[in-house]
Parts: structure tokens; sequence; C-alpha cells
């Protein structure tokens, strides 16, 4: 599985305060991540996408590369200079079969539009041509690489009558119903292809003014991938040694952070979004949390026990994350 990592402010953060100096930043889990399911190393490229205030276009700044996050000249040096209210961070352990190439890191972008996905498509290579097939021609046409991840990110902007003309801001409400609608229909072609692998959908959308992120896996009883968020007044160092902290000096949220695992080792810092619910961080940098609406999941397999456990609590995330 890979790991990203979302920021959304009314300030903005230098990207290095995000992806490379806290101890366990995603720079950092790239090389050692604790809580994959599988394995511990992210080296097969990264991408960092952000939303420029005084840009001309409303179009996402993307840098993606296929060299290990951990080992990349330019992402520390630019992260050192940028600085955002919107940044969207990715390290991907590629699924097998999938090429390493840049066109295959994310996050993708479409007008407005900045898409991450940390999880895979369980037997995707048996659904993509009915994915494809219901794409306008414009969607399949912008497709520039392989992995299942930018073909959702197509069949996301398919659920708008016309995708190249929308513009930010999009209703949240909108989103929500498109993102599931989409993992309704990747849902139900996998039912229909006789599938078994689970599909693992940790979605990061934005029009560069609100954010949505799911955690959902498509099989009842088990368990999603991990998602955290945190919200305050500002993220910030504490000392020296890479620690830092989410500090919260009044009631209203100045900044969330949304991540695959946490960045800091302060257990209230945190909270795990439940499985198969999405967190929407609105344009004024308000926390909501919905379930996601899809019941047509993929029927209980003989022999898989239910693994729906508290393991993913953030305490047991704090015990894992300071081994």
């Amino acid at each position: 599985m890979c790991r990203f990592v979302i920021y959304k402010g009314k300030i903005e953060i230098l990207i290095a305060d995000l992806l490379t100096r806290p101890k366990h930043s995603i720079i950092h889990q790239s090389l050692n991540s604790k809580l994959r399911k599988e394995g511990s190393l992210n080296g097969d490229g990264f991408g960092l996408g952000f939303y420029e205030p005084d840009s001309p276009t409303d179009s996402p700044g993307i840098f993606t590369s296929i060299l290990p996050a951990w080992n990349n000249l330019n992402l520390l040096r630019l992260s050192q200079v940028l600085s955002s209210k919107l940044v969207f961070a990715h390290v991907r352990a590629a699924t097998p079969g999938l090429a390493t190439s840049e066109s295959n890191c994310h996050p993708f972008s479409f007008g407005p539009f900045m898409f991450m996905h940390n999880g895979c498509i369980g037997g995707f290579p048996r659904i993509k041509r009915r994915l494809q097939a219901v794409l306008r021609n414009s969607l399949f046409e912008a497709l520039q690489g392989t992995t299942d991840s930018e073909n959702v990110f197509m069949l996301f902007l398919n659920q708008f009558e016309d995708p190249a003309s929308v513009t930010a801001p999009v209703d949240p409400s909108v989103l929500r119903r498109h993102v599931e609608t989409t993992i309704r229909l990747i849902n139900q072609w996998c039912i229909e292809e006789g599938v078994q692998e689970e599909s693992l959908m940790n979605f990061a959308i934005t029009d560069g003014q609100s954010v949505l992120c799911t955690r959902f896996i498509n099989r009842a009883g088990l368990d999603p991938v991990s998602l955290y968020f945190s919200s305050g007044s500002s993220f910030e160092r504490e000392g020296d040694g890479g620690n830092y902290k989410m500090v919260k000096r009044n009631r209203t949220d100045q900044v969330v952070i949304v991540a695959s695992e946490p960045l800091t080792y302060e257990t209230g810092d945190w909270l795990p979004v439940p499985a198969n619910h999405m967190v929407v961080i609105t344009k004024k940098v308000g926390v909501l949390v919905y379930p996601v609406n899809v019941t047509n999941l993929l029927p209980d397999r003989p022999g898989v026990a239910n693994s729906r456990t508290e393991r993913n609590h953030v305490a047991t995330a704090m015990d894992m994350l300071t081994v």
C-alpha cells in the first residue's frame, strides 16, 4: 500500500514542515512505514501537489518523480521554499505488474481537481475494459498512465455532465455523491466479473476548495487500510529533533491534516477515520465525517475471519510508531 498526506488550512504551511522535517513525516514513512498492511517500503516514486492562491489558473501545481522520496534532492530544495494552504503528497508502492513511471505517480489532476489513492482495485484487469468503455472520449484520451488509480479518477470525473467545463468550487455534497457512485460502479463490476480480491479504496479528492477522503473496503467485516485526521490552530515544530505538534489555541480549527499514518506521537492529536466512512474538509476548514453510502459489497468469503478489531485505534498506532 502507498502512503499519503493532505494539508488544508486557512494559513499556509511551509511544505518542509509537512513532508520532510517531522520525525514521522511521509518521507520517513516512505522508508519505514509502521502501519502498512504489506511491508514497510514505499520506494516506487512520489508526488507533490499544491494550489497557489495568486495563480492565474485554478489548476494545481504538481511535481512527481520515480526516485524514492527519501533520496530526491529536488524535493528537499522545493519543500524549503514552497508554501500553500492546500497540499497533497503521496509516496508510492507500486501494484505488482504496474510500471514505475512518472505518469503513474500520484497525485493526478484534471482541471481544478486533484486525486490520490492508497490501496488497490481487486481484479482490476478484469474490470478495466468495462470501466474505460463508459468514459467520455475526453477522459479516455486524458489517461496518461496504466494505474487502477488514474482510471478510478477518470471514472469519478465521468459523473459530471461536462468534466472539462467544471470550475471550483464544487459543492461537497456533489463530490460525495460522485465518489459514492464511483465506488458503487467498481463494486458492481467486480461482483459481475466474479472478482474475489477485495478493493481497498482510500481516495483523496479536492477541487482546490474542499477536500474529501474515503477509508473504504468493499468486503464486510474486513478493515480498510489506515487513515487518520488531526485539526487545530497550527501544526508547529516543538523543540529540536523533528518533533511537531498540532497546537490548539482556540475552538476554531485553522488547519486540518489527513494522513495514512499520524505525523506526530501525540495520542490526542489524531482521530482514526471509521471504517467505510469519509472525511470532508469544507472550504472554511470545517471537518465533517459521513458514512460511505454504498451497500453492494462483495459477499463474505469462506475462511476469512472478521478482522475489524480495535487494532487501528490511535493508542495502538502510537505504540507501533514508537517501536
